[in-house]
């Protein structure tokens, strides 16, 4: 509410400047506050029994701790119900829950088998797959190995994992209720940052029965690798701590004999190939072997790598007879024709190496060569017939007739020679054909002979090779060693792993009080209401005049203040008396309106004590209520309701007649008359 001194612009519209805002009581301790302003003045009280706050506030400016200590003093009562309702569901949470033991047992996964054989084995894990951890894991995991280690322990039948159906009245159902309505939206955060387990299909083999067990017996399995290691825990959780270690060890145990089964099945597999492959191998190497030796006893190449060996020899010799015999006739052909080029010419070049190699041809030309010299000589001296010259001329006719007769045999000779090179020529080149001829023919059995003999040896070294690997499946099939093994079994667990009380009841303390804080900031947030002076004065741009407390007390019959209300009540509106005062004082301003935002906010109490305060005082007060919807002012002083205000604007009535004098000195009443039909 508002209270303050009008301008005269506002006496002359008194009914155009009544919009000052007022205070609703709130919190349970709510207070009236006044405030002047040069057009109005409100009033906001509650008709209530008790007291309120002070007026110690702050601005926006100087927000302290003390400032957030009075909105937690004030919402004080949410705080509490909050912050209760929270540690006292984590608190019967984790009293009544089930009490749940762990127990790990720890393997070793190696990736290598330990080399027992030099050989290579069936089944060989490699060091350069990243995945082989990943996927023993999904093993571990997997539903196969559950329901071994059910199998096993004999489980398909326990309570743990067949539940009995509630029935009945529970009471740690009925106080899990809300403990479970604030683990959902904690669970469903916590997910967010998780990654999402998979979860395996159920496979086709199990029933609805079996397949719950299975999901049970899963939720309570863990399984989590030691960093930088090829440690793995294997973790298991239940009610019973004996059970706890029995299922952690028999999952260890189980995984073991599934790696060894499984490495037996591949090996036996392995093993069974092979021995149908060697038998088929077998076969094939038998009628490969009979296809050859047939091939010999038909073709009677037995040694037909050695003949082969000779013909090629042969062939390569003959070759180079050809050539040499070629070479040999071209030559003699040269010097045969030579010869028989100078066979025409009666002097004869002795340049020719025929010619020059001849003994004979040289003595005769050198003889004829003197001869010519001294028939020379003879003819400066002698006559053409002279017989000396007659008888060297015969000399010279001889001598002539020898050369030619030699080169003549000569040519002859070398004629022979060149006849007898081609004849050779023409011999070697007919058995170069003919021995090509065998060669060729040889070949061509020795192609379908390489063909078998190749396919035989192919045979026989798959044979053998199919051999040996069969004998090294059969040993390490025998071999009991893998690569995985159990570092530390499970043992019975000495205490329960969950619920953690510390943890709970801590995790509760502190989320219950930041949810209530959190809470009651929030709800302050959202208040929009004026809850002291300064946000009065802030919002309003009025003065402050002053705070009254709230009355709760009913034992009070009369809110008047020369009734039976508390004093520091009758104090503070005699303050505010004052300050109306010396406000009228300095504006100029004799009437006061009271208003509010809404009924039942304390104007009537407000302006019924502020006028008994100002009457007190000595001043001549009207109070005039103005209120023609629920009128109050004449309950107040006992008065009846009409004639009033109502009466006297519609000329019903005299001003003398409306008003009543009251029982303070000094103060008069109007009441607000017969109610109008439009107010």
């Amino acid at each position: 509410m508002s209270l303050g001194v009008p301008r005269q612009s506002d006496r002359e519209q008194p009914d155009s400047r009544m919009a000052n805002t007022a205070l609703p009581a709130g919190s349970g301790t709510a207070a009236s506050s006044f405030a002047s302003s040069n057009g109005s003045a409100g009033h906001g009280s509650g008709y209530g029994y008790g007291y309120g706050y002070g007026t110690s506030t702050v601005g926006d400016s100087e927000i302290s701790l003390v400032h957030y200590l009075q909105i937690l003093y004030r919402r004080r009562y949410v705080v509490l119900s909050v912050f209760l309702a929270v540690l006292l569901s984590v608190a019967l949470y984790t009293f009544t829950s089930v009490r749940l033991y762990e127990s790990t047992v720890r393997i070793l996964i190696e990736r290598e088998t330990p080399k027992v054989v030099s050989f290579q084995e069936v089944l060989e894990q490699s060091t350069l797959t990243d995945d082989y951890y990943e996927t023993q894991y999904k093993i571990l995991q997997g539903r196969g190995l559950a329901r071994r280690a059910l199998t096993s322990l004999h489980l398909w039948s326990h309570p743990q994992f067949n539940p009995p159906p509630a029935k009945g009245f529970s009471i740690r159902r009925i106080m899990g209720a809300p403990v479970a309505l604030i683990k959902a939206p904690v669970e469903m955060v916590e997910g967010w940052f998780q990654p999402a387990r998979p979860v395996e299909a159920p496979g086709a083999e199990e029933t609805k029965a079996e397949s719950g067990v299975v999901d049970q017996f899963l939720g309570n399995l863990g399984v989590s690798a030691v960093r930088y290691s090829r440690l793995v825990d294997i973790t298991f959780r239940s009610p019973d701590p004996a059970l706890t270690a029995k299922v952690a060890n028999a999952v260890a145990d189980e995984y073991v004999k599934q790696n060894l089964e499984f490495k037996f099945a591949t090996t036996k597999e392995a093993s069974d190939f092979l021995n149908q492959q060697l038998a088929e191998q077998r076969k094939q190497l038998e009628q490969s072997e009979q296809a050859l030796q047939g091939y010999r006893e038909r073709t009677d190449s037995v040694s037909l790598e050695e003949r082969q060996n000779i013909v090629v020899q042969k062939l390569a010799d003959l070759n180079a007879a050809v050539t040499k015999a070629k070479t040999d006739r071209i030559q003699k052909e040269a010097a045969h024709n030579q010869v028989k080029a100078v066979q025409a010419n009666p002097n004869p070049n002795d340049s020719m190496p025929a010619i020059l190699s001849n003994a004979f041809l040289q003595d005769q030309k050198t003889e004829l060569a003197k001869l010519q010299r001294q028939q020379a000589q003879l003819a400066e001296k002698l006559g053409p017939r002279h017989p000396d010259m007659v008888n060297i001329g015969l000399a010279i006719h001889t001598a002539e007739a020898k050369i030619q007769s030699e080169i003549a045999r000569l040519v002859q000779g070398m004629r022979n020679d060149y006849e007898a090179a081609l004849s050779e020529e023409r011999g070697l080149i007919a058995a170069l054909d003919h021995q090509k001829t065998d060669a060729q023919a040889l070949n061509r059995r020795g192609i379908e002979y390489g063909v078998l003999q190749r396919d035989a040896t192919a045979n026989k070294l798959m044979f053998e090779s199919l051999m040996q690997r069969t004998k090294e499946t059969g040993i390490s099939g025998e071999l009991k060693t893998g690569n995985i093994r159990v570092v530390d079994k499970a043992e019975v667990p000495g205490g329960p792993v969950s619920p953690n009380v510390f943890n709970n009841l801590l995790i509760g303390l502190f989320g219950g009080l930041v949810l209530a804080i959190g809470l009651a900031f929030g709800f302050e947030y959202v208040d929009d209401r004026l809850k002291n002076p300064d946000e009065l004065k802030q919002q309003l741009g009025l003065p402050f005049l002053g705070m009254v407390p709230a009355l709760f007390d009913k034992a009070i019959t009369s809110p008047l203040i020369d009734g039976g209300v508390p004093r520091a009540f009758s104090e503070n509106f005699r303050s505010i008396r004052t300050n109306v005062l010396l406000s009228s004082a300095q504006e100029g301003g004799r009437v006061l309106v009271i208003t509010s935002t809404g009924p039942g906010e304390g104007k009537t109490v407000a302006s019924t004590n502020l006028s008994v305060a100002l009457a007190q005082a000595g001043q001549r007060v009207l109070l005039l209520d103005g209120d023609m919807r629920k009128p109050c002012v004449h309950e107040v002083f006992t008065f009846k309701v009409e004639p009033g205000l109502s009466n006297l604007l519609v000329g019903k009535a005299t001003a003398s007649e409306v008003i009543s004098e009251c029982h303070t000195a000094g103060l008069w009443v109007m009441p607000a008359g017969s109610r109008p039909p439009n107010p």
